[in-house]
């Protein structure tokens, strides 16, 4: 059962080498960001040579001892091909990716194009298995739960069919014989976990109520970024005819949006709760505040925070993994992490482009105002 390491950065260099010997070494795109960072302290830490690809540098205060950076963008064939060049490269885990704000342009261009360049690069150079990152909104939103890796792929947005799109071109490199796993995530959390979360965090934090779209008694899962670089680790070291497939990944203990999200606003300790809204009308004000800027949600967000969402995880926990997080316990660490260590920063211009940087609240600073008068 593949489980969250605790080790201490030094190690010997017997923790280094496989069963035959040979170094580990992966290559993790969107390294600096915050699924990247994640997956390259914990390989680092499991013993294995780590390289970070990205356009932006580590942050000082990341732990990145020990972490090569390469500066490089994975739109750039050339970029990616040198990257792989230098070093016995046994691994990629491809977490590089657009969020759905950005532009729908770039959002193909890094979610397919560069897919394809990650994929050819790792072909002409051997690389034994390379794990693509995708996301559970290549489902859109379904009637039927628990969603199977089976249901159909309907994705929402360019972000939803870019992945999609993505994922084909993984199977066409796995009928080269490549292996490559591909795992589908739901939104996950954790220490360093900004973005959307943050906005939500500052309402508990400033001790206002915090409303939800529709009255809150839909099941919606999460994923703690732990788990699901436990599972990425799995799909690089396990048997290779298993992991060479398509995988959901979520945690297996959530209850309902309402009783999870009041979970950090007690370790608040405010008095406040989450309060349950009109799903259409909530939906219509944030549709008009979006389409004046003024809001920091994308549509995928308060068009279906009010539905039930939640995939079937059994395919994966056949291979023997296990997420050790529920839904609860996931947004508690991560609102005490946020506490302890976030601190706002009015220069950052990636509001709504990097889950690592907090996102500009817009109209919705007002609607914290009233929230937390009443």
């Amino acid at each position: 059962m593949i489980r969250r390491a605790d080790l201490e950065f030094d190690r010997t260099m017997n923790d280094r080498t496989r069963n035959d010997g040979s170094n580990r070494s992966v290559l993790v795109t969107g390294g600096t960001g915050f699924l990247g960072l994640h997956a390259c302290q914990h390989f680092r830490d499991r013993g294995w040579d780590v390289t970070a690809f990205d356009l932006k540098p580590f942050e000082a205060d990341d732990d990145s001892r020990g972490i090569s950076f390469v500066d490089g963008d994975v739109r750039d064939e050339r970029a990616v091909a040198d990257a792989l060049e230098d070093g016995d490269v046994t691994a990629v885990v491809h977490a590089a990716a657009a969020l759905p704000l950005w532009d729908a342009d770039r959002i193909r261009e890094t979610t397919i194009d560069g897919t394809r360049n990650v994929l050819w690069a790792a072909r002409d150079r051997g690389v034994e298995r390379v794990c693509y990152i995708s996301s559970t909104a290549v489902y859109g939103t379904h009637d039927a739960h628990p969603i199977t890796e089976e249901s159909p792929l309907e994705g929402v947005g360019p972000y939803g069919e870019a992945k999609i799109q993505a994922e084909n071109v993984c199977r066409d490199f796995r009928r080269m014989g490549m292996c490559v796993p591909i795992l589908r995530p739901k939104t996950f959390v954790g220490p360093k976990r900004l973005g959307v979360f943050q906005v939500l965090f500052d309402w508990i934090a400033d001790g206002a109520n915090v409303p939800l779209v529709g009255r809150g008694d839909n099941r919606y899962q999460l994923l703690h970024v732990r788990d699901l670089v436990a599972a990425v680790e799995l799909m690089l070291t396990g048997d290779e005819a298993a992991v060479n497939d398509t995988f959901n990944v979520g945690t297996d203990e959530f209850g309902t949006m309402r009783s999870d999200f009041q979970a950090p606003i007690d370790r608040a300790g405010t008095g406040k709760r989450t309060v349950g809204t009109p799903a259409f009308l909530t939906i219509a004000v944030l549709r008009v505040l979006d389409r004046l800027n003024l809001s920091p949600l994308y549509p995928w967000v308060y068009e279906t925070a009010h539905e039930d969402s939640y995939v079937s995880v059994e395919k994966l926990k056949r291979l023997g993994w296990e997420p050790e997080y529920s839904n609860r316990e996931a947004l508690v660490e991560t609102y005490e992490w946020y506490l302890e260590n976030y601190e706002p920063n009015d220069e950052d211009d990636d509001t709504g482009l990097d889950h690592r940087v907090a996102w500009d609240q817009g109209a919705l600073a007002a609607a914290k105002w009233v929230s937390q008068r009443i």
